[in-house]
């Protein structure tokens, strides 16, 4: 359930320099024209809807889809005065809107959480236009590295981390289940998130506690000393964070 501090903590994760640099790739990527139609899926706080919104400009439509009524009610105060924005409830395995209707569509961190991707896909190329592209971000679970003394407890938290995700390691896959389901491959990219020190507006600060939840037996002693190894890493210039997200630009077949 994404409640009010879910949001706050979301809206601060998506605003600090790492994940503004990967929205810029991922703009980059898409490359949204003015007047083309494009559809954010897991849209969320609205930021990277901001953006496509404005590349598209007034005679195109950006759309945004999400489950959360929270984080809707925050992309529609973000884009507000953008008349040709449109944010919509609902999730990738049941797109709400007809046939055909995108240029291109977009999503980030999504479908490793998805659990039915056939369906997924599938609904991402129905509403595509016939040679409409597709943006995918997704994450490889062994990607995730940090520099710590405990070596048995980092992985433990690592373990931890990777329960939360139904597919955690879906860009392996990510290609054939694209062509499958109608699409072709243009372009794989590899996107890294690497902080050489925990300060307050990197990435790797925002994330930290998120990776011990109480999993695999995990104590909220356990996550304190995790947390409390890294924080002397950085203090003692010796600090290594890095992730690995995974981008497919595809065309529809």
């Amino acid at each position: 359930m994404i409640d009010e501090n879910s949001v706050r903590r979301t809206e601060q994760t998506y605003a600090n320099p790492d994940v503004v640099a990967q929205r810029e790739r991922l703009l980059s990527m898409l490359a949204p024209q003015p007047g083309e139609r494009v559809l954010d899926i897991g849209s969320g706080p609205g930021c990277l809807l901001e953006a496509i919104a404005e590349a598209v400009g007034p005679t195109g439509a950006a759309h945004g889809v999400d489950p959360s009524p929270a984080m809707n009610a925050l992309a529609a105060t973000r884009t507000d005065g953008m008349p040709w924005v449109r944010i919509d409830d609902g999730d990738a395995v049941a797109l709400p809107y007809p046939d055909g209707v995108f240029d291109a569509a977009v999503s980030t961190q999504v479908h490793e959480y998805v659990a039915d991707l056939a369906v997924a896909l599938g609904e991402l190329r129905r509403v595509l236009r016939p040679g409409g592209r597709a943006l995918i971000l997704d994450t490889d679970a062994d990607s995730p590295v940090w520099h710590t003394t405990d070596r048995e407890l980092d992985e433990r938290v690592l373990a931890a981390w990777e329960e939360h995700l139904v597919h955690p390691r879906l860009p392996r896959t990510l290609r054939g289940l694209l062509r499958r389901a109608g699409f072709r491959v243009t372009e794989q990219r590899v996107h890294v998130m690497f902080n050489s020190q925990m300060t307050a507006d990197s990435y790797s600060a925002g994330t930290t506690a998120r990776f011990a939840d109480g999993q695999q037996g995990l104590t909220e002693a356990d996550a304190e000393t995790w947390l409390a190894d890294l924080r002397a890493r950085s203090d003692e210039g010796d600090y290594l964070q890095s992730i690995d997200r995974y981008l497919f630009l595809a065309t529809v077949a």
